[in-house]
């Protein structure tokens, strides 16, 4: 049990994280609904959270005292304090964005366009919110030094991963798609030298595939992860990995705010290379 309870929702977030695969089955399923579904747990009462998460109320007090509150209260105050943070506006957003998929029964294509435009511009300010500055310039940096880049990504994942190895192309590095023509996405990835980076991208479900090209790949070739949770298989082994939040409408989940982050990767990328070359032009 942890002596000393985490101070902020992020710290929290961060433990379940390093300690998800040491924890009992069940208090592995209240991890993944804390993480997924945070204002929930905000507001929810003990008992409606228990049943959301298919546990029984007393798992959730267990789940708070391993991480070292002395109630499930205490812990539901970090949640509560983030949700503070947010601006009115985003959550007025939020349910805007919803307001239709609840109540109308014929939608043109103009609300439909009005509901995912305002939901992918929700999924944006997320974005900025969440993603870190460092993660960021490790990125860039990895596949600066990098003799070559590799990019994986199956199902949904597969547009964002066909438009990362599309970017880097055009700013004139070397960058190659593992696509699994043939199911060889094995073989593929064992092309990868000590001196080569992996970028991986996977979503709920996460694609068995990628997780298997992973590990296919040598020693030592650094990994950036792109994926929808902390608790995502991928991310124990990335050196760099960025939590994407995608706007769902009617249960159409969006890939904005994903190809956002590859575009904002890339450019960064190309700006570096010009300074570095300019740089050595002086």
């Amino acid at each position: 049990m942890t002596s000393i309870p985490p101070e902020t929702l992020a710290e929290l977030e961060a433990e379940i994280t390093a300690r998800h695969k040491t924890l009992s089955k069940r208090l592995r399923q209240v991890a993944h609904f804390m993480i997924e579904r945070p204002k929930e747990v905000a507001f929810g009462t003990v008992a409606i959270i228990a049943r959301d998460a298919d546990v029984p109320p007393s798992t959730l007090v267990r789940f708070a005292n391993a991480f070292g509150f002395q109630g499930f209260s205490d812990m539901q105050k970090l949640f509560r304090a983030k949700l503070v943070e947010e601006t009115p506006s985003y959550n007025e957003r939020v349910r805007l964005a919803r307001k239709h998929s609840q109540t109308s029964q014929h939608t043109s294509p103009m609300e439909l366009l009005e509901e995912f435009t305002t939901s992918n511009m929700v999924a944006m300010e997320q974005l900025i919110k969440e993603v870190n500055t460092n993660d960021l310039e490790k990125a860039v940096s990895i596949i600066y030094c990098a003799q070559a880049t590799h990019i994986v990504g199956f199902r949904r994942s597969f547009v964002v991963a066909c438009y990362f190895a599309y970017a880097l192309r055009h700013i004139d590095q070397r960058a190659f798609l593992i696509d699994g023509v043939g199911g060889l996405y094995r073989e593929q990835a064992t092309t990868l030298s000590k001196n080569d980076a992996l970028i991986a991208i996977s979503f709920k479900p996460y694609a068995t595939e990628t997780q298997d090209t992973i590990m296919s790949k040598p020693n030592g070739v650094p990994l950036i992860v792109i994926t929808d949770s902390q608790l995502s298989p991928l991310t124990q082994y990335a050196d760099v990995c960025f939590v994407v939040k995608e706007a769902e409408v009617r249960s159409f989940r969006s890939l904005t705010a994903s190809l956002c982050l590859a575009q904002t990767i890339a450019i960064g990328l190309a700006y570096r290379v010009e300074e570095e070359l300019n740089g050595s032009s002086q």
